[in-house]
């Protein structure tokens, strides 16, 4: 394969993603769509036909038998699974302009690890704009943003496929496989060699219309906030989001008041796993598995906007997707050691060692031991810390119940799930 020139590989880029406005997905939609599709599978005999499937890569060694590791790809591309634009209503709810905007980077990465035998899943967030290695060079680039890995495989093997006479509908699900099989061995080396058992894809439309279907969703902000760019305004505390409202919670990266409050890019990934957090509670809440209409636009939706691979099966996973939702869960972002510039592209610089020797311990945590027996009473607690990045909810030795907002500063701290949390 012949390399590209920078120069190249940038009017590329620029021709695919013009005026592209920068999106997150919370990676929530996994749980509540998969979970509804799979719960109505005993109920519509077509849930599982018309489910985009396409086959995973093969990227690393066997693991422990019983875990599993998930890969969550959440697109910021303006068109379905089949490429067809969306409904401009959804256009205007989401402020995306049209399909003609926006490209095929997987602004969402997170891994999601079952461990075997009931263990507490984690979900792992990879930050979209780390600076890492191809694997395989797609469309002969070697190292970039790790959101990048799809669309440079997309875009080059649709280019070579419609050049040999594939049709179009067929070659575009072919670069859509490619796309993925790109992701998840770049992802699966970054990480160490970490072996991807199944994938889950949702595009942005997907995300709204599960939203539109929960609302309202409740969150908690640390801070009074806005982002003329994403249209979020919102106070700070506890407050209920409908569909759109939700759409720039976990869209917005900046704050454009004229507070000093600096907000990031790392703090929008946290908000993401802020609001899987909040959809489980509501899920918990709501009658969504017993509501057949709400069931049937949620297969509608996943036929349109969701991607699995071929071995992942729904009423398996609906029993983990349970367990998750009950707040077996807690969230890591893997650190980003420093914001630097490459090719002319903002990026986040990483200690590529150090992720993974920390993936490695998250994935393989010390087998707990029984805690030896006292009939002593228990001290007294001074409360939760209060200092960057602690928790609500790890309260003393003498409270009956956990804080029902735990508070979350810093996008280091691992974020618990089984309350609505209070970030950035």
């Amino acid at each position: 394969m012949t390399s590209r020139t920078p120069e190249q590989i940038a009017a590329r880029r620029r021709m695919f993603r013009r005026r592209r406005i920068v999106f997150g997905i919370s990676a929530a939609v996994v749980l509540i769509l998969i979970a509804a599709i799979a719960f109505a599978v005993t109920t519509y005999v077509d849930a599982n036909n018309g489910i985009h499937r396409s086959s995973i890569a093969d990227n690393g060694p066997a693991q422990n038998t019983g875990e599993s590791n998930f890969l969550i790809m959440g697109l910021d591309s303006r068109v379905d699974e089949n490429g067809n634009p969306f409904p401009q209503a959804i256009y205007d709810q989401i402020h995306a302009e049209d399909s003609s905007v926006g490209g095929y980077n997987t602004n969402v990465l997170m891994l999601i690890h079952i461990p075997a035998g009931g263990g507490k899943a984690v979900g792992i967030s990879i930050p979209r704009d780390d600076y890492v290695d191809f694997v395989g060079s797609p469309g002969g680039v070697n190292k970039g943003k790790i959101k990048e890995a799809y669309g440079d495989a997309f875009e080059s093997t649709i280019e070579k496929l419609v050049n040999k006479g594939v049709a179009h509908a067929d070659a575009y699900q072919q670069a859509r496989t490619a796309a993925r099989q790109s992701t998840i061995k770049t992802v699966s080396a970054f990480l160490g060699g970490v072996r991807i058992d199944h994938f889950v894809e949702v595009t942005m439309a997907a995300f709204y219309e599960v939203a539109q279907a929960v609302q309202p969703v409740t969150v908690c902000l640390n801070h009074a906030t806005a982002d003329t760019f994403s249209g979020a305004n919102f106070p700070a505390g506890v407050q209920q989001l409908n569909a759109s409202q939700a759409m720039a919670f976990v869209r917005q990266r900046r704050d454009t008041t004229t507070s000093d409050f600096d907000m990031t890019d790392l703090d929008r990934t946290r908000r993401q796993q802020a609001f899987m957090v909040s959809l489980a509670v509501k899920l918990k809440q709501a009658s969504t598995f017993t509501d057949f209409g709400k069931l049937q636009k949620l297969i509608d939706v996943a036929k349109k906007d969701v991607a699995l691979d071929d071995n992942l099966d729904l009423l398996s996973f609906a029993q983990q997707a349970q367990s998750l939702a009950g707040g077996n869960i807690s969230f890591v972002t893997l650190p980003v050691k420093e914001f630097g510039t490459r090719n002319g592209q903002s990026v986040n610089i990483v200690d590529v060692d150090a992720i993974r020797a920390q993936v490695k311990d998250l994935l393989n945590p010390p087998t707990p031991t029984a805690a030896p027996t006292s009939s002593a009473a228990p001290s007294k607690s001074s409360g939760p810390s209060k200092s960057s990045g602690s928790s609500g909810s790890s309260g003393s030795s003498g409270a009956s119940t956990p804080a029902p907002h735990p508070v979350y500063t810093d996008s280091s701290t691992p974020l618990q799930s089984g309350n609505v949390p209070c970030v950035n």
